[in-house]
């Protein structure tokens, strides 16, 4: 566990990628099995806890220090692994004669009874120092926050032999912690894993956002363009067992398996294969906002009204494999052709073509991005994002290539609203308050809260406006901060969003959908900022082009 925490420590302090890259690579070749297999799990997001929570372990803690004491070190650090670690009073002297592995950690929390771990965990940072605590926390609490992705992580594997991280990610889906075939693989100890699952998920290729002056480097002629839907990115697989019984599943782009959820969707793979497409709510014949979707979307309960109310229809984009036979390494133009007889064959009202987006110049591209309707969207132009651009000749590969796919989104809505509260944020970023709540004025003199975002721009950007928290502070409520907001005095900052919807959850009866401060307007007073039915105008303009 000391080697591990070790790691971790040097990891959260490492800001260059490749010396990331070094790190972990050395501490694969240099760690004996199961312990590199389950240092490799916790890097790339494969273990969870779920016992292993957060009030647990303020509740150990609270017994051990003084609760006053250790609230006021919380609020200074903004960390609470860090913090625990470092008060935890461990008595030098009675320590226990041999501290715990990483291997002793992973097994006993995949046994142990609710009931019996905050004691387990007690024991555990008695043995510990304080680095050792610090990532025996991170660990079971699910956050390491290190700076250190899924992505990155199988990369430094994969240079143990010198192979490429997409070959690795491809068999990643089926390898399972402590990941002994795959090192037995990299080594020159063993053969390349297989995946035997009938119904395997396949690593997601992702799109890199393009803006309008990217197109002048691009030739038209290399690329085919689709709608960007606005649901969720799903992988539809469909397979046969070593019985031949047949398998289906619904992933996540991540890969989650979430065919639970939509039992409905199921029935329709009936072919083998695995298509990429976008989960979407078809109702009479139309596509139905992301708000409609979401009454779909992590429900526990699957009930015959649900499916009849919000029936889930799966729009393909892609065909990764057919049969037996994968796909990916053909070129877009090749699996499209693939995946338009495959539609055709399958026949079912739930599975349909994403339209492709016909032009030969780039300003014909942008007339259709601006106007879907009139672009070839047709009565689902409300549910379109933007365009996909692909190049003709893409293979499908794991990751976020740069040059192949190019996601160009439709330009967002902006209004300018007031700060009024703030909240402390997370990890390295935990000294400032960098969560912020922000309104729009209802009548003359009300302000109501219309959002909440975290601001993304610079440091010296980021330092101003927690300056501007902490001297302007009137009202406070645990973490939170209210700030000073009315019409002579307040920040005004311009927030960018991709739609609106109504809630009753709110008190400005309004929502916005994945809202972001995109700059700050010290220049402009608060009085000046927008109305409540600036937002409403906005909101009518979108149910209007529904319903038409």
């Amino acid at each position: 566990m000391n080697r591990f925490a070790e790691l971790l420590d040097r990891l959260s302090y490492e800001p260059a990628r490749n010396n990331k890259l070094r790190l972990i690579a050395d501490y694969l070749r240099k760690t004996e099995d199961p312990e590199r297999g389950w240092a490799l799990a916790a890097l790339t997001g494969a273990l969870t806890f779920k016992h292993a929570k957060g009030g647990m372990i303020r509740a150990l803690i609270a017994e051990r220090t003084d609760p006053a004491l250790f609230a006021l070190s919380y609020d200074y650090v903004g960390d609470l692994s860090e913090t625990v670690a470092l008060m935890w009073p461990a008595d030098p002297n009675h320590r226990a004669n041999k501290t715990p592995s990483l291997t002793d950690v992973v097994e006993t929390l995949s046994t142990l009874g609710k009931a019996q771990l905050p004691a387990q965990i007690a024991r555990w940072l008695d043995a510990l120092d304080e680095t050792g605590r610090w990532a025996l926390l991170k660990l079971v609490t699910g956050g390491l926050r290190i700076g250190v992705s899924a992505r990155l992580a199988k990369t430094a594997a994969a240079s143990l032999s010198g192979k490429e991280p997409d070959e690795l990610e491809i068999i990643w889906p089926g390898l399972a912690p402590p990941y002994l075939d795959l090192f037995a693989w990299l080594e020159g100890r063993g053969d390349k894993p297989n995946n035997l699952d009938a119904a395997p998920f396949r690593p997601a290729m992702l799109a890199h956002a393009l803006e309008e002056t990217d197109l002048a480097a691009l030739n038209p002629e290399d690329f085919t363009a689709e709608w960007k839907w606005d649901g969720i990115r799903i992988q539809a697989v469909s397979g046969r067992d070593e019985n031949g019984e047949p398998v289906m599943r619904l992933y996540s782009r991540t890969g989650e398996d979430i065919s639970k959820s939509f039992p409905d969707l199921l029935a329709s793979l009936r072919l083998p294969a695995a298509i990429d497409g976008e989960l979407l709510i078809l109702r009479e014949g139309r596509v139905q906002s992301f708000n409609v979707l979401q009454q779909r979307l992590n429900r526990k309960a699957v009930t015959p009204k649900l499916l009849n109310e919000f029936p889930a229809h799966l729009r393909a984009y892609d065909l990764l494999a057919e049969g037996g036979e994968d796909l990916r390494e053909l070129s877009f133009a090749e699996r499209r052709a693939r995946l338009d007889k495959f539609i055709t064959q399958l026949d079912d009202p739930r599975i349909d073509l994403s339209p492709q987006v016909t032009f030969e110049t780039w300003d014909q591209l942008i007339a259709a991005r601006a106007n879907p309707a009139e672009g070839g969207a047709g009565l689902d132009a409300e549910a379109v994002e933007g365009v996909m651009l692909k190049r003709r000749d893409s293979v499908y590969v794991p990751g976020r290539p740069k040059g192949p796919w190019w996601k160009w989104k439709r330009d967002p809505m902006i209004i300018d609203a007031v700060l009024m509260y703030a909240q402390r944020g997370h990890g390295k970023r935990s000294s400032y308050y960098s969560d912020y709540t922000f309104g729009v004025w209802n009548g003359d003199n009300e302000l109501v809260p219309v959002g909440k975002a975290y601001f993304g721009f610079t440091d010296e950007e980021l330092k101003e406006i927690d300056c501007f928290v902490r001297r302007n502070t009137v009202n406070k409520f645990g973490p939170v901060r209210e700030v000073t907001h009315d019409a002579a005095t307040g920040l005004v900052m311009e927030v960018a969003f991709e739609g609106l919807q109504r809630s009753t959850r709110h008190k400005s009866g309004v929502a916005m959908r994945f809202p972001r401060i995109s700059r700050l307007r010290w220049d402009k007073p608060p009085r000046d900022a927008d109305r409540l039915e600036t937002l409403e105008k906005m909101l009518v303009k979108i149910e209007v082009g529904r319903a038409a």
